[in-house]
């Protein structure tokens, strides 16, 4: 989980990629937003691969995948322009991170059937500590730091040149090309390391048991289970899945752009911020494990509107927020409810539907974190690029989370009498 986990350390990525090829913002978020889309593609594929073959096999091929998505970008970007970065990092890596985030999801799910919400929370926590590990790796590497200090330069003087309204000249800034090789070997290293990595993890991978003792008393899962077919015809699918994709859309708005949002709220220079949000990334590996651990104990529903109700503060005053440190703190908060939300849903799931076809009925609950992936960093980035702020695309999000506030105390567990009848 921690290999696949650094794909949200792309913001990391998009200034220096804006900078080494005068991409736009939407161009350089693109990557990224198609990455979380083929993850949830990639979460219903490795779903049904697991309840066939198992959740190891799975597990390798989502990793490889991954990987070479990396060592794909890395060689191929700079000769064959953000379309190629799209295709390898985005489409290529994005199934590979669904796949081995739901052989692992699904593995821990059906092993800890009494304690969901922490089980599930404590290995997805796993993949919401890839990001902050990977990025404290990339800061210490000279080709990064060689070509975040340039970038810084361009982006600046570009912002400059737009407020001004005069014709910026992208030559004058240019990256030179030692340093933007440097920083695509980063991509192909990486790769290389989360194939070697995580093939030797995926490899330990054990099938659980069909059969628990939960509280005390034998239960079959396959007599407790929605087929996936029947999943689809509850509607209580359809409002976990709105849920996560309503959480989602919000955390990934400030995650895709979070070292640009941050600096133009505060004003700090590039590499502080950087630095400063490489810390705060652990809180979305947290926010799994505490919210995973609280649900256990005050129920899904009440844990999920908390965690909309939260944000809706967080991000109605994030915009008038000009201090580094005040805008790290909200930072703070909107990440462990962010993390939050993927730490409750698979337990969620689960309660709902069972675990037997756990895989692949998980796996089209997060079609929406793939989906959210498309939605949100489009909409931030048009926002940045029409009006030249982020600022802007802050209080919609509050009022949608507001909203949302709704869906989890309506939810309510389906009647199981339909699929008792069919296994008897």
């Amino acid at each position: 989980m921690l290999g696949p986990g650094a794909v949200y350390s792309y913001s990391l990525f998009t200034q220096p990629l804006l900078a080494s090829f005068n991409w736009t913002t939407t161009q350089t978020t693109w990557a990224f937003a198609l990455a979380n889309f083929f993850l949830g593609l990639g979460g219903v594929i490795g779903g049904i691969m697991a309840y066939r073959g198992g959740t190891r096999s799975v597990a390798l091929i989502g990793v490889t995948l991954w990987g070479l998505g990396n060592i794909l970008a890395g060689y191929g970007t700079a000769s064959f322009g953000a379309q190629w970065l799209w295709m390898t990092y985005g489409v290529i890596g994005g199934l590979g991170c669904g796949m081995a985030y739901i052989a692992s999801v699904t593995s821990v799910i059906k092993w800890f059937p009494e304690r969901r919400g922490f089980g599930g929370g404590l290995i997805i926590m796993g993949f919401g500590l890839g990001a902050p590990i990977y990025g404290l790796i990339v800061h210490s590497l000279p080709a990064f730091a060689a070509a975040a200090k340039a970038a810084a330069l361009f982006v600046a003087a570009r912002t400059a040149a737009e407020a001004s309204q005069i014709t910026f000249n992208a030559a004058q800034y240019a990256l030179k090309p030692d340093v933007v090789a440097g920083l695509m070997n980063i991509f192909t290293m990486s790769g290389i390391a989360f194939i070697a990595f995580g093939c030797i993890f995926a490899f330990a991978l054990r099938e659980p048991p069909r059969t628990f003792a939960v509280n005390g008393f034998p239960t079959n899962d396959d007599e407790l289970s929605y087929t996936t077919t029947e999943m689809l015809g509850s509607p209580q699918f359809y409002l976990l899945w709105v849920m996560l994709f309503l959480n989602v859309t919000a955390g990934i708005i400030v995650i895709s752009n979070a070292t640009g949002i941050m600096q133009e709220l505060t004003g700090v220079a590039a590499p502080t911020v950087v630095a400063t949000y490489a810390y705060l990334a652990f809180f979305n590996g947290f926010g799994r494990l505490f919210w995973g651990w609280l649900s256990d104990r005050i129920g899904r529903r009440m844990s999920y509107a908390a965690i909309f109700g939260i944000q809706v503060i967080s991000f109605f005053f994030l915009g008038e927020l000009h201090s580094l440190a005040a805008v790290a703190a909200v930072y703070a908060v909107v990440l462990l409810c962010y993390g939050g939300g993927f730490g409750v849903m698979p337990a969620f799931n689960a309660d709902f539907f069972g675990t037997k076809h756990f895989g692949a009925n998980y796996g089209l609950n997060i079609t929406a974190w793939g989906c959210a992936g498309l939605v949100g960093p489009a909409f931030v980035s048009s926002v940045k690029d029409l009006t030249g702020s982020f600022a802007g695309a802050l209080l919609p999000v509050a009022i949608m989370l507001l909203v949302a506030i709704i869906f989890p105390l309506i939810s309510d567990k389906p009647v199981v009498a339909r699929p008792l009848e069919r296994a008897a």
